[in-house]
């Protein structure tokens, strides 16, 4: 008799040289720009070609409403994925406030906030956005967010909540947050909840996600 070898599919760690992180993460950052800056464009071609005063019009709106959303992701991932500001600088939780409701800003997903309007180390700002990006993933069909976040001692503790049809939590996202993945590879796709889980590990605070019907929830809290 013949046996059928087994495959394995479990997670297993990810190793990832800095020059390979920083290139998934810029490819990330490129894949969330593009879409508006090529709807720029194309309203600008419009405008060049164009005699007919209502599509020109439309085309107008279009370079307006693109301009606004490449602005706002740029602007979220300058805190999200960039240095914003000297080592060991603060950030207001006011200004992730701001940029977080200018990346939401669509009309199927509405944002709730609900956290003191404080200075806290980059990297935990840092991690709140990102886990409004994973948060967002859950309810692909649209639906609420709710941010609450405590602060104790300059550590914040921070649960997103999520509700919407067909809410879920997407594949693999847990096991990127633990640096894992099948076969140990990673791809732009995926860079985002690896580096979430990252950021998490170098401010010593744990990621944990649930689903219960139509609501997603993630906490961080710090490690025990």
């Amino acid at each position: 008799m013949t046996e059928t070898a087994s495959h394995d599919t479990s997670p297993v760690a990810i190793k990832l040289e800095a020059l390979d992180l920083a290139a998934l993460l810029c490819s990330r950052v490129c894949h969330d720009v593009i879409s508006p800056v090529g709807a720029i464009v194309n309203g600008l071609e419009v405008l060049d070609d164009e005699k007919d005063e209502a599509m020109r019009g439309f085309a107008q709106d279009l370079i307006k409403k693109s301009a606004k959303q490449a602005s706002a992701r740029l602007q979220f991932a300058r805190l999200a994925f960039g240095a914003a500001g000297s080592a060991g600088a603060a950030i207001d939780t006011g200004d992730a406030e701001n940029v977080a409701r200018g990346f939401i800003g669509d009309e199927r997903t509405q944002l709730s906030w609900d956290m003191p309007r404080v200075l806290l180390p980059k990297n935990q700002v840092k991690l709140l956005l990102n886990l409004l990006v994973i948060a967002s993933g859950t309810i692909p069909r649209g639906g609420t967010i709710h941010v609450h976040g405590t602060v104790d001692n300059d550590h914040g503790t921070f649960t997103l909540s999520t509700q919407g049809p067909s809410a879920r939590i997407p594949v693999h996202v847990e096991a990127l947050l633990a640096g894992q993945s099948e076969g140990g590879t990673i791809d732009a796709h995926g860079i985002q909840p690896f580096y979430t889980g990252l950021v998490a590990r170098a401010v010593g605070m744990t990621v944990s996600m649930s689903l219960e019907g139509d609501r997603a929830t993630i906490k961080a809290v710090p490690q025990s």
